[in-house]
């Protein structure tokens, strides 16, 4: 006998109206901050080359894992301050905070840089409460996660030092900076209140700047809320020759692990000098709903997960 799954649909009405009214507060959010909404294609022919990241291939094509390289494309055509609700696919990701399939916020800002994504992560964060009327708190492990301004901000070695009894560079001369991260310092991060997390050792740098004043730490920040992960930031990389550089070793790396090796997206690496120093950010729209739904798993707040296809 087929079970449709219909009263599966049905019991998440009150978690899948959350998400929608967040959505709705996100795009009121940019609106009145003069943020064009844009739209870039799913479908690309090279996706940004990085480690640990997978794309699902479609034909000879790929589905975007993020879609930063088209937005940036648009930010070096001289669009200043753009956003955008999209989909976005990553190989080989399932678990209680990950689906191969999720929905992703980006926004970008020109002549700006990361620290002026974290007043927005605030301002943000902030209105959709309010639109939720949850006020300044999130409920979460039958405590409370405060919204008020402003969030502590700590950087990744301080928070090293604090939660994983280690100092970075012997993390990274061990190889366990990620397991020490995930295991040790993530789950102390913004459990009574949002944090950001920032000033990632330049091994860690993506395609972020790396810092005028200390080139041994890159322009990067990471949001977390009771322990999870919301959001990626960084001051973007406009040095053409350095993210070359990057991307190849990312490639060599992915090779050497037995990882498919994607090609280098050239129209992006041709446009990046064309763009202005710039900030952009990533958000997980899944997480942020488990939050303000006070659910554990992100399976609750999507509307289909693969199971149910």
């Amino acid at each position: 006998m087929t079970d449709n799954h219909s009263w599966k649909l049905a019991a998440k009405f009150d978690d899948l109206r959350v998400r929608a009214r967040m959505i709705q507060a996100v795009r009121r959010f940019f609106r009145e901050r003069d943020f064009l909404e844009v739209e870039t294609p799913l479908l690309i022919p090279a996706p940004a080359p990085e480690v640990h990241i997978d794309a699902v291939a479609a034909g000879k094509w790929f589905l975007q894992t993020s879609p930063e390289l088209c937005m940036k494309r648009l930010l070096a055509a001289g669009y200043e301050r753009i956003y955008q609700l999209c989909k976005c696919f990553r190989d080989k990701e399932r678990g209680e905070r990950h689906l191969p399939e999720f929905t992703i916020l980006e926004w970008y800002r020109a002549n700006a840089d990361y620290r002026a994504l974290m007043d927005d992560c605030e301002e943000l964060l902030s209105g959709i409460a309010g639109e939720l009327g949850v006020s300044s708190f999130i409920s979460r492990r039958g405590g409370l996660v405060i919204l008020d301004k402003p969030w502590e901000r700590i950087t990744v070695g301080e928070a090293f030092l604090r939660y994983a009894r280690m100092d970075v560079s012997e993390a990274l001369a061990k190889d366990c900076f990620e397991e020490r991260l995930t295991e040790r310092v993530e789950p102390n991060l913004g459990v009574d209140a949002p944090v950001f997390l920032y000033d990632y050792p330049q091994e860690q740098s993506a395609l972020a700047r790396l810092k005028e004043d200390d080139p041994s730490k890159a322009e990067r920040f990471e949001l977390y809320i009771d322990g999870i992960e919301i959001a990626n930031a960084f001051s973007e990389l406009t040095d053409a020759e350095e993210q070359r550089r990057r991307f190849e070793e990312a490639s060599r790396e992915r090779e050497k692990n037995g990882s498919s090796v994607y090609p280098i997206p050239e129209f992006f690496l041709d446009s990046l000098p064309q763009m202005p120093p710039s900030a952009g950010i990533a958000l997980g729209v899944d997480r942020l709903a488990m939050l303000f739904a006070g659910r554990k798993r992100i399976d609750e707040v999507v509307a289909f997960t693969p199971e149910l296809l």
